[in-house]
């Protein structure tokens, strides 16, 4: 059964997630307080209490949202933990600023009961997929400067481990199975996100350029194709 910690200050909209969540067979951490949630967090860093998700809305009474996502992507335990963003919020600067920052998917309210536990279902279950490596993958990636050790889930530039996201991760590794081939926006929500992903492609947008950003003076490494989606490395 996955566990999900809801974090929301609106009580009768907790309440209604909480049981929509437990009645499609979840099961459910849920806080008020950021400080609260953070402390169960803290708990999972040790070992006695698994998270699978996270679903946060940015408007709390003691802490910014996007202060808490920034705290569980600093963990290395919980930083490839799936999070997703509920929040009335519509802003587009918080929207690209919480993906930068790491999140995995936006749900703007008001939103469905159906549409949340879908894209809970898709997160959870792209998560699981990149668990579960194929046998006959290779434990490493090069290109130039930029390796990927899948055994250790880690990246590095220049022999520099860089701190990525879950999702940042996921990206990089696609690009990096696929050099010097434009792929579309379409390709890279179906490979990295999960055909059920039901975002946006800008979602892929923010998670690019947050990755050229962890990849410094390589940045443009990554380029952009206009009009169609992203290519590691020049054509020629």
């Amino acid at each position: 059964m996955p566990n999900i910690l809801l974090l929301e200050d609106d009580a009768d909209i907790r309440s209604g997630m909480e049981q929509n969540f437990k009645r499609e067979g979840f099961g459910v951490c849920s806080f008020e307080m950021a400080k609260d949630a953070l402390d169960h967090l803290a708990k999972s860093t040790e070992g006695r209490a698994g998270v699978d998700l996270v679903v946060l809305d940015l408007t709390l009474p003691d802490f910014d949202g996007l202060e808490v996502l920034r705290e569980i992507r600093k963990s290395p335990i919980l930083k490839s933990t799936p999070v997703m963003i509920v929040t009335a919020r519509g802003e587009e600067i918080d929207r690209v600023l919480g993906l930068e920052l790491g999140a995995d998917d936006y749900v703007p309210k008001p939103f469905s009961s159906r549409e949340l536990i879908a894209r809970a279902r898709a997160l959870l279950r792209r998560a699981a997929f990149m668990e579960a490596a194929a046998p006959d993958a290779p434990a490493m990636l090069f290109f130039g400067p930029v390796s990927i050790d899948f055994e250790g889930y880690s990246a590095r530039v220049e022999g520099q481990v860089i701190d990525l996201t879950r999702k940042e991760f996921e990206l990089l590794a696609y690009l990096m199975r696929n050099p010097k081939r434009v792929l579309t926006r379409d390709k890279i929500l179906n490979q990295v996100w999960g055909m059920d992903y039901l975002g946006e492609s800008r979602t892929i947008d923010a998670h690019i350029r947050r990755l050229r950003f962890k990849l410094g003076r390589f940045s443009d490494l990554i380029e952009t194709v206009v009009g169609v989606g992203y290519r590691l490395g020049s054509a020629d």
